[in-house]
């Protein structure tokens, strides 16, 4: 800068100095100048360089100059001294330099001017001081404010003092580096960047002088000390209620510290912050920041704190391993889990009781033994928070599963040879499998299925198995056992009935069993009465028919060759359910009023049954029932009117499900009143001979169980039967009369009296009458002259002496025949204790064959061409008699006249039926037997075409004829 400034100088001094030396040369040229009075010009001394008031090796620049003239010569002086040029000074031109090597330059400084060549001189110029300093200027570097340590922000001022007050021209540096546009006494930062940190200092200077330089300060800009943030409570995942504790801290004392949340001033300062129960909104990031009041700063924000607020949580509570079940002796190992946070305390249950508390979220049990099964939990816990319980877990501690052993082949006993097979069944497939044989080992067996091929007895006992689970070093306890039994020979099996009853009734089911005692797996199969029923099973149920009788056995087999002997044998005796027998256990079922009537139901054969009552078809509650094993008594003391019925029973086995059918019905008749008998006699003669038997009979025809007494005229002949039988005596003559009796107390009236008439003994005879009533019979009629001599006569018949079945006084041939020719008579008797007989004499009975009727044609040949109609006529041959005729058109009566012929006729047979005609006539024989058949279907038409045939053939043979005869004539020479 000062540098431009005196060149500047030096150039306007040159211009106008120029515009001064052309303005007078145009005088000089122009206009004459006048002689005049000189003057001496007073020269004009300036001072060029910047100050005259130096410091050491500064540089003065004075120039002189004379301003009317030119071509002067300069002549410095110096306190009146006239200077010559060394090292300090010197001048050229116009201009003086000095240079401030010492003090001793200090001084009153002019010039004064020499005109070339005229020898004059100017006036001296007005001094300039130069004052040279002895010691350079003192330069002092101060800043504001002064601390020892600035941060961000924040604004610094320096000031470059000097104790000259001159034109200094000053520069700044930092670190050695000079600020640029800083170049005057003082510098500012307005907001200070860590990078404005370093040294700085200043440099003065003036015009070109040398530079003075200051002492250096050091600006030491650092960050606000950033305050750490520690949470004093020991989790940053907090949860409802708990209390959250954070500390801010800083390096000095003099910083004041202030909270955020989320990046919020929650205007609280101070080192710490609490909140005493926490709530939901209390969750964010929190930080703190430290500033400094007196200075306006604030700090960056502290690390950062984020806050989470939980609800109560729930831990989730696991197991290693988790088999299940687990067996005694394992170790399990259980894990309680909050997954917000690590640090919390744990406490344990197992079935609700407290076990432990740990600060290890892992716990181990083990060996684990079967109390250890049920239901495990966990909670968590830090400070007075508490979670709530884990959903439980379940350790099921059990014995290892012991293995089932089957036995695969169908039979435990067995028979030598026989296949054994057993398998051994286990959970998984993880377990490995040991077999035994009465405890021990059986050695090279470990697969799940154990296979002996042929049985031998040192095969039998008792085997097991064992499982075993390696990784987990397990071993179950022996399986069931079974026991096995090798026989040496074969057993016979036992048949038992499940009903030992005998015998059986249809309908009925038995049961058969067939067992064998020994061994199992046996396959039953039926025989009866030794043939094999194609039945298998171990029971045989039979719902019983008749066809199931007879003797049952069974055979027991297994396997392709074990087959035992046959059974013991059971009979089977199998029947129709018996029909009850009903029967009236008192004499009669036609009773009286107040009589009693007791009825029977019996099963004939059988016992243990129970009877049911009916009448008419509905069950009987009425009355007296006693049962017994086979019989059921109905009992009614007094009988009515209401006890007259049908009555009916059925019998049922007891403990049996067997019902017979009902029986046949006993209808019991009640009658109103007593009956009173009716007296018969047989024979009924009247008169009777003495000699002869009489029966006299008394019977009531009402009911049954009478007893009969006997009067003759009143008196009561001491005689008791139904019947009076008596050989007949002259003093039997009389009146005879009955009475009928029952039980105590029931007795008829008498009967009518019928009258003996008796009388002395006669002989009798007989004759045989023939008489023909009808043309197809003959009757023979026998008779005895005396028709008043008695009755009851019998008669015995006989054709050629042998006997009739006819008993009757005459004998009729219904229908005669050649064959019933013969002579024939008849015997007339009647049986009393003497017999009165005779027979007839013989009478001859001859039968001829009817005569049979015949059909003729009547209608000729030559007929056939002239008419439609046939002429038939019926003869009877070999008969002289006079007939009349009945024709018959297939079997029915189309003519009854005496006429012999029939006219056939197109109208009255279209159809040409088949005919038959019969002679009839008033005597003996009445008629013939009807002739055969006889046919006219197609008569006619038959016998026209024959003639036609007949007529062509007769005229072919005359044109033949004709013809050879004509060929012979017309062939002649």
């Amino acid at each position: 800068m000062l540098l431009l400034q005196v060149f500047t100088l030096i150039y306007l001094t040159s211009v106008c100095a120029a515009q001064d030396g052309t303005t007078i040369s145009s005088l000089d040229e122009t206009t004459p100048v006048p002689a005049t009075t000189y003057n001496p010009p007073e020269p004009s001394l300036q001072l060029t360089s910047a100050f005259s008031e130096v410091f050491t090796s500064e540089t003065v620049v004075l120039k002189c100059s004379i301003s009317s003239s030119s071509g002067w010569t300069f002549i410095w002086e110096k306190d009146g001294k006239r200077l010559s040029q060394n090292t300090d000074i010197s001048f050229h031109d116009s201009e003086l330099t000095i240079t401030a090597n010492s003090i001793d330059l200090s001084g009153k400084y002019a010039c004064r001017g020499e005109e070339q060549g005229k020898g004059r001189s100017s006036k001296n110029s007005q001094p300039i001081v130069v004052r040279v300093n002895a010691n350079n200027p003192k330069l002092t570097l101060s800043r504001s404010p002064n601390f020892d340590r600035f941060y961000p922000g924040e604004s610094i001022s320096f000031t470059c003092n000097i104790d000259v007050t001159s034109a200094w021209e000053y520069q700044w540096y930092k670190d050695g580096a000079q600020i640029t546009d800083a170049n005057v006494n003082t510098y500012k930062i307005d907001s200070l960047k860590p990078s404005d940190k370093g040294q700085y200092h200043c440099k003065v200077q003036r015009g070109k002088g040398p530079f003075y330089e200051s002492d250096k300060k050091s600006v030491q800009v650092d960050e606000p000390p950033v305050p750490t943030l520690s949470l004093e409570t020991p989790w940053s995942d907090v949860f409802l209620t708990e209390v959250l504790k954070f500390n801010c801290r800083v390096p000095s004392a003099d910083w004041t510290l202030a909270w955020y949340k989320d990046q919020k001033d929650l205007s609280k300062e101070g080192p710490s912050l609490e909140i005493p129960s926490v709530e939901q909104n209390n969750g964010g990031e929190y930080t703190c920041k430290a500033r400094l009041k007196s200075r306006g700063v604030t700090s960056g924000s502290s690390n950062s704190k984020v806050i989470t607020v939980h609800d109560k949580p729930k831990p989730v509570l696991t197991r290693s391993p988790a088999f299940s079940p687990m067996y005694p002796g394992e170790s399990i190992t259980f894990t309680c889990t909050v997954d917000m946070y690590s640090g919390w305390e744990y406490e344990w249950y197992h079935n609700g009781v407290e076990q432990q508390s740990s600060s290890s979220k892992t716990i181990a049990v083990g060996p684990v033994t079967l109390d250890g099964s049920g239901r495990y939990q966990c909670l968590a816990k830090r400070g007075q928070l508490r979670t709530d319980y884990s959903d439980p877990v379940s350790l099921d501690v059990s014995d290892p599963p012991k293995p089932i052993l089957k036995l695969l082949s169908p039979w435990s006993d067995v028979y030598e040879n026989e296949v054994l097979k057993f398998s051994c069944e286990v959970s998984s497939s993880e377990w490995t499998v040991t077999w035994h044989r009465d405890q021990n080992l059986i050695a090279n067996e470990n697969g799940l299925e154990l296979n002996i091929a042929a049985a031998k007895v040192s095969d039998r006992g008792e085997y097991s198995c064992k499982a075993h689970q390696k990784h987990r070093g397990v071993s179950s306890a022996s399986s069931n056992t079974s026991t096995v039994s090798v026989y040496d020979k074969l057993p016979t099996p036992t048949l038992s009935r499940d009903l030992s009853f005998s015998p059986m009734y249809i309908g009925e089911t038995v049961k058969l069993k067939c067992t064998v005692s020994v061994s199992s797996g046996w396959s039953y199969h039926w025989y009866k009465d030794g043939n094999n029923l194609n039945k298998s099973g171990k029971e045989l149920s039979i719902n019983l028919t008749l066809s199931d009788r007879g003797k049952y056995s069974c055979k027991a087999k297994r396997g392709e060759k074990t087959s035992t002997g046959p059974s013991n044998e059971l009979q089977l005796d199998v029947r129709e359910i018996p029909v009850p027998l009903l029967s009236p256990k008192t004499q009669w079922l036609d009773v009286f009023p107040s009589e009693s009537v007791q009825l029977s139901c019996r099963m004939e054969g059988s016992s243990g049954w129970t009877f049911i009552w009916y009448k008419d078809s509905k069950e009987y509650h009425e009355g007296s029932v006693t049962n017994s094993e086979a019989e059921g008594i109905l009992s009614i003391s007094q009988a009515s009117s209401s006890h007259r019925g049908k009555y009916r029973c059925s019998g049922k086995l007891t403990g049996r499900t067997v019902s017979s059918a009902r029986s046949s019905p006993v209808e019991l008749t009640v009658y109103d009143k007593l009956p009173t008998p009716a007296l018969s006699r047989d024979p009924i003669f009247t008169p009777m001979f003495t000699g002869e038997t009489v029966k006299l009979k008394c019977t009531v025809n009402v009911s049954s169980g009478w007893s009969y007494h006997w009067y003759k005229d009143g008196n009561n002949l001491s005689s008791f039967g139904e019947e009076l039988d008596i050989s007949l005596t002259l003093s039997d003559n009389g009146g005879y009369s009955c009475e009928a009796r029952r039980g105590e107390k029931t007795s008829t009236g008498r009967s009518k009296e019928t009258q003996l008439d008796v009388r002395g003994y006669f002989y009798i005879f007989s004759d045989i009458i023939v008489k023909f009533q009808m043309e197809n019979q003959t009757s023979h009629c026998c008779r005895i002259p005396r028709v008043n001599v008695s009755s009851g006569w019998k008669y015995v018949w006989y054709k050629d002496s042998n006997p009739l079945k006819s008993s009757e006084n005459f004998h009729q041939i219904a229908s005669a025949k050649t064959s019933d020719s013969g002579s024939y008579k008849c015997r007339v008797e009647r049986q009393t204790p003497t017999t009165f007989s005779s027979e007839s004499g013989d009478v001859e009975l001859k039968i001829d064959e009817r005569p049979k009727a015949n059909i003729v044609l009547l209608t000729s040949w030559s007929e056939v061409f002239s008419t439609d109609s046939l002429k038939l006529q019926c003869d009877v041959m070999g008969s002289s008699d006079s007939w009349n005729y009945t024709w018959y058109k297939e079997g029915i009566n189309v003519s009854q006249s005496p006429s012999s012929k029939y006219k056939v006729t197109p109208n009255n047979d279209p159809e040409q039926s088949s005919y038959t005609c019969e002679g009839i006539r008033n005597e003996r024989p009445l008629f013939s037997v009807r002739s055969d058949s006889y046919r006219t279907k197609n008569l006619l038409l038959k016998r026209r075409i024959l003639l036609s045939i007949s007529g062509c053939l007769f005229f072919g043979i005359i044109a033949v004829f004709i013809g050879c005869v004509t060929l012979r004539i017309c062939r002649k020479p």
